[in-house]
């Protein structure tokens, strides 16, 4: 089977997060798993398809969508999620604008997010009117929406009890995921 030509691991640069609770948002307090992006990960010449072909061959996660991401804080409380940058450059924020402890990136085509559940995040600005991402759910995991708010208690609780990637979703049986 073809794969990607990822960029090697030894010469991967890799950002990582803990991000604190903030009001209802649980961000990385739950599980401490932190946020991960993967700093150009893909040869920029992949198209989203070739993405998706490479996701379902590793295995690990489900493509879902094309898009870009949503303007309102909302995190998932049923899943993790991992968003392939597959064109443009934008500025997101992950953990809540109003968070003292958030983290604003910019990512651009290229680079990998892996957002543990309960994580909020949300668009800030799109540099290029053409951001698109394809966004996965690992195999087993539904994802849902949740934005902070009373009510959502219940569906919190259970990010403590959701399961972690036993493979990375790009590497297979090494990789980024795992070193934590």
């Amino acid at each position: 089977m073809a794969r990607l030509s990822l960029t090697p691991l030894n010469s991967l640069r890799v950002s990582r997060h803990q991000i604190p609770r903030h009001n209802l948002i649980p961000n990385t307090s739950l599980q401490n798993k932190p946020l991960l992006i993967y700093h150009s990960c893909i040869p920029s010449s992949v198209s989203a398809s070739s993405i998706e072909k490479h996701l379902e061959e590793t295995g690990v996660v489900t493509p879902q969508w094309r898009y870009t991401m949503y303007s309102t804080t909302h995190f998932h409380s049923t899943a993790h999620e991992v968003l392939c940058i597959a064109a443009g450059k934008a500025m997101l924020c992950f953990g809540g604008e109003s968070n003292p402890g958030s983290v604003e990136a910019v990512v651009e085509k290229g680079d990998v997010v892996v957002v543990p559940a309960g994580v909020g995040h949300r668009l800030l600005d799109d540099y290029s009117s053409g951001f698109e991402m394809v966004g996965s759910y690992p195999k087993g995991q539904s994802w849902d929406m949740c934005y902070g708010k009373k009510g959502e208690e219940d569906k919190v609780k259970g990010i403590s009890e959701l399961g972690w990637f036993e493979k990375d979703p790009l590497y297979g049986n090494d990789g980024p995921t795992l070193a934590n």
